[in-house]
Order: C-alpha cells, then sequence, then structure tokens
C-alpha cells in the first residue's frame, strides 16, 4: 500500500470531521473519494497530505508514518491537483509544469535541463506539449486542468490526489481529464484518489469508490459494490435510482425528482 489512513480523527475545532477514518490507496488503482457536502472530503485530502494532523489513529506513506516525514520527502512522493489549480495566469504552460519540479531541484530557483526535459515529458504525456509557450489565460478550462495534471507528473510523485478534478468543465474535457488519468494509473503505477461529486463519471473510470459519511468511510469497494440505491440513499439523504449505462454497464446513478432537500 502507498499511502493510507488507519482509523484517522482530526478536524479543526471542537468535534472531529473525520471520526475513525481508514482509506488504502494501492498501486495501479484509481480510487473515487464521494459523500454529501461537508462530510469530510477535503479534510481527508489535506490529511493525506499531512497538512492537518491527526488526532487519534495514524496516516503512513509507503509503510511510514507520513508525519516523520518531512514536507520535501513527502511532496517527492505525494502530489496534489486543486480544484482551481496554482494562481500563475501570468505564467506559461511549461512554467507552470516546472513549479511541479520544485521537490527535486538541486540547482535552487534555477530550472536545471533535467527539470525542463522532465516537464517536456509529462506535458507529451498529457497531450499538451504544443502549449508550451501558451499563457495560461488564453487556455481553455480542459486544457489548463491538463496543464495542471502535467506539473503534477512532472513532480515524479507516487501518489495522485485530485480535489473534483472535473469541476467546471465541459463533457468532453470532464472525459478527457478521467482518460489520462485513468492512463496514468495504468502506464505508470500511480495510486490515484480523485475526490467528485458525479458519481456516475467516476464509475466509469474509478477501480474502486470510497464512501465517507458520517466521519469514516461508510463504504469502499467497487463501483457497483458501492453505488447502490440503499447506500446512496442513506448517505445524500435524499433518494436515488441506480440503472446500468447503456454503453459500458456501469452504474448511473440519478436523483428521484421531487425529493430534494
Amino acid at each position: 500500500m502507498i499511502l493510507e489512513a488507519r482509523d484517522v480523527s482530526a478536524g479543526y475545532g471542537g468535534a472531529p470531521v473525520l471520526d475513525g477514518a481508514s482509506l488504502s490507496l494501492p498501486s495501479g488503482t484509481l480510487t473515487a473519494l464521494i459523500g454529501p457536502n461537508g462530510a469530510g472530503k477535503t479534510t481527508l485530502l489535506r490529511v493525506l497530505l499531512g497538512l492537518l494532523p491527526v488526532r487519534a489513529g495514524a496516516v503512513l506513506l509507503e509503510g511510514r508514518p507520513l508525519a516523520a516525514a518531512s514536507r520535501l520527502e513527502v511532496a517527492r512522493r505525494v502530489a496534489l491537483v486543486a480544484q482551481e489549480g496554482p494562481d500563475a495566469f501570468a505564467h506559461t504552460a511549461l512554467e507552470v509544469v516546472l513549479m511541479g519540479r520544485y521537490p527535486h531541484r538541486s540547482s535552487g530557483w534555477f530550472d536545471a535541463p533535467a527539470d525542463i526535459a522532465a516537464a517536456g515529458e509529462a506535458l507529451g504525456a498529457l497531450g499538451v506539449a504544443e502549449l508550451a509557450e501558451r499563457p495560461l489565460a488564453t487556455l481553455s478550462g480542459g486544457q489548463r486542468q491538463r496543464v495542471f495534471l502535467a506539473a503534477a507528473l512532472a513532480q515524479e510523485p507516487a501518489v495522485m490526489l485530485l480535489d473534483e478534478p472535473t469541476a467546471n468543465l465541459d463533457l468532453a474535457a470532464q472525459v478527457g481529464v478521467y482518460e489520462v488519468v485513468r492512463g496514468l494509473v495504468r502506464r505508470r503505477g500511480l495510486a490515484a484518489l480523485a475526490v467528485t461529486h458525479d458519481v456516475t463519471l467516476a464509475a466509469m473510470y474509478a477501480d474502486r469508490v470510497a464512501l465517507l459519511s458520517g466521519g469514516r468511510i461508510a463504504h469502499a469497494g467497487t463501483p457497483a459494490e458501492v453505488l447502490r440505491p440503499e447506500i446512496l440513499t442513506a448517505a445524500y439523504g435524499t433518494p436515488v435510482a441506480v440503472t446500468p449505462h447503456p454503453v459500458t454497464g456501469t452504474p448511473v446513478v440519478l436523483p428521484v425528482p421531487g425529493s430534494g432537500r
């Protein structure tokens, strides 16, 4: 197991947001993290990054306590693709990707030839090499998200954490992002965790789904095992219908009209 949370409790003040949450991220696997608003999905990401200390339990990175690792050690193994990406609209795509090389730089703030080569390789792997000299501000949402993914890939991580990677993207860009992430997981043996509210899209691409509810992972398994009407209705507090996708056979989750909160 590359990254693992064991019976983790964590929060920001009084009552913990997470209360006994356990999650394992094996290599070569894409896991979708779902759950209602306020369930603690972002809190769990912060815990897995070592940005929020745990009150109980432990987080293990390649079998070692994450709390014992330096920030540089964590950055060399775990990459985050944030929902909005860095505030770098004045920079070119290549400059943004080079930001991901910081944990590996041996020459301070200067870009070594190896860094530039790694950034170029990452842009190529994401299919956006031709955008290298384009300012980020001139790119579409889907193109920017691929650049942010390239920056994470240039970090040479073993684990990639993605916070709602398809938010505000059109259908083609959403599918494109998940196709790329799943391809990276398969080819490079990465462990990937994607926080998402689009459970249907996640079901098409994720190997596993983890449902966070009540401060812990209430259910974890294949999309078919977790995305069941009785499980989702209890977690989200509203009735849902689940039907097979007409092409892939994966679960399609639909709200029941007239039952919203």
